[in-house]
């Protein structure tokens, strides 16, 4: 040899997917066709739609559904805490009672709740609390305590707790095992077990299945309609009874779907990914930094 060997540095390439590429074309071309074929439709009437977007009546429906969403969420998981307990109890009596109020409760549409406790005042025109034997404490008539917004609350409630209770059951299942029996090695208490080592890792479980089920909330609210709550479709219904503008105001209502949906994801996001940590040496990339990805524009 008359000198040193100088060895290239490889240069490494991608593999070219054009078939990836090319779906990828196709499809912003569909959804641009979709697109372009909404905006100037004249049956879309956009002027009706921004005119209506921000009215009061609309608003208050919406706040109505939000209100509705989270109260319901908030009341359902705390029942579904319990309906999770008593599944996983020792206690075969408790086992079978959760067992059948998840069975009865998710066979049962929400309509047919609704509708039941809606008109629970001809099964029970008069409710009264007192003591078993003793004097009456309390007493009304069920029209007068159960309005529409109360028979949508328990109703929705009901159904909410059956499925949030299966969830969070799933969730402490998934824990391993082997993971209660160290904490109990360690000499630690069943209380701090279950908040320090089985609560954390339950919760990668849980988030994303209750994250789809308070979406889910969000869009099955608007089935209280039927019994004449004012939520936002029903506000957009009643408007459109006297305007005659059906499709405009039925995109108004699913402009403001999709705006509270898509802030609920977005929340759910940043929740999951809180949870995540420790579970992985880096955290999942977000949409942003995927797509960054994809295109090639760095990591």
């Amino acid at each position: 040899m008359t000198g040193p060997e100088t060895a290239e540095t490889p240069v490494l390439v991608g593999r070219r997917h054009p078939l990836r590429w090319a779906a990828g074309a196709l499809a912003l071309l569909a959804v641009g066709a979709c697109a372009v074929s909404l905006a100037r439709n004249p049956a879309m009437e956009w002027p009706v739609v921004a005119e209506y977007f921000l009215a009061i009546q609309v608003l208050e429906g919406l706040w109505l559904t939000v209100w509705l969403t989270l109260v319901v969420t908030t009341l359902g998981f705390l029942a579904g805490i319990a309906v999770a307990a008593m599944r996983l109890s020792a206690n075969p009596v408790l086992q079978a009672i959760s067992w059948a109020y998840v069975w009865f409760f998710r066979s049962v549409p929400v309509l047919v709740q609704l509708l039941f406790w809606f008109n629970i005042g001809y099964l029970y025109p008069t409710l009264s609390l007192g003591i078993p034997g003793g004097p009456t404490l309390l007493s009304g008539s069920s029209n007068e305590l159960i309005s529409a917004t109360t028979a949508a609350v328990l109703g929705l409630t009901l159904h909410e707790a059956a499925h949030a209770g299966e969830i969070i059951r799933g969730g402490i299942l998934a824990v391993d095992p082997g993971q209660l029996e160290a904490g109990t090695a360690l000499g630690l208490r069943r209380s701090r077990i279950f908040r320090k080592v089985v609560l954390p890792q339950a919760m990668r479980s849980i988030v994303p299945a209750t994250g789809n089920l308070l979406i889910g909330t969000l869009k099955g609210t608007s089935i209280v309609s039927v019994i004449a709550v004012n939520d936002l479709l029903y506000s957009v219904q009643y408007i459109y009874n006297r305007t005659y503008a059906i499709v405009p105001l039925l995109a108004v209502a699913t402009a403001w779907y999709l705006i509270v949906t898509s802030v609920l994801s977005v929340a759910q996001y940043h929740v999951e990914r809180y949870f995540a940590r420790g579970s992985r040496r880096a955290l999942p990339p977000s949409p942003w930094q995927r797509a960054r990805r994809a295109l090639g524009w760095g990591r």
